[in-house]
């Protein structure tokens, strides 16, 4: 996508400026902003070439979770393309409310998508939880007034994710279930 937009970019240069917010990406990619909507056809078109996979253990790791907690989610991806995926892997039904891109005017790391899922789900954010894999998420979380869960994950943002010193980080996934019920216990929440 970068090289057809005329930017001289690699995996390094998106290593440093990944963000779930494609817009910080294509202002740090010094894309002209007239031009955004092109590379968003751009991404979309090769983004669709590759088919989405579930990271390792990730389904083991909701139907533990969804037995004890009940589960949003709030993710910075179009509603359409996200809504898709979760019918693909069979996981609407997982997540009691959903926030999606476009369903706030604010995008990460800004908190308006949390407090809209906290205010869905009639949750207050001192009893929450986010599990996010980027710093904006880290960010998000706090600014919300939610404990931030890190998971390393397979996004070139490791370096950063380090950097913000979110409150716990997971090296996979499947340490979670262990993880909550340290901090809460065995009641459900």
């Amino acid at each position: 996508m970068f090289r057809e937009m005329g930017v001289d970019w690699g995996l390094a240069e998106l290593e440093q400026h990944y963000s779930p917010d494609w817009f910080a990406v294509y202002r740090a990619a010094r894309i002209p902003e007239e031009r955004w909507d092109d590379a968003d056809r751009v991404w979309r078109a090769y983004y669709s070439k590759h088919p989405s996979k579930l990271m390792s253990a990730t389904r083991k790791v909701l139907a533990q979770l969804n037995k004890r907690h009940t589960l949003g989610l709030v993710s910075s991806g179009d509603r359409k393309r996200v809504s898709r995926q979760l019918r693909h892997f069979r996981l609407t039904r997982v997540f009691r409310t959903r926030v999606l891109g476009g369903d706030t005017e604010e995008k990460k790391p800004h908190p308006a998508p949390l407090l809209k899922a906290l205010k869905e789900m009639k949750a207050e954010a001192r009893q929450c939880v986010y599990v996010g894999d980027t710093p904006e998420d880290v960010e998000m979380a706090r600014a919300a007034g939610v404990r931030a869960i890190a998971v390393l994950g397979p996004f070139p943002t490791e370096k950063r994710l380090r950097a913000v010193r979110p409150e716990i980080l997971l090296n996979r996934l499947e340490e979670l279930p262990g993880v909550l019920r340290e901090l809460y216990g065995e009641a459900r929440t």
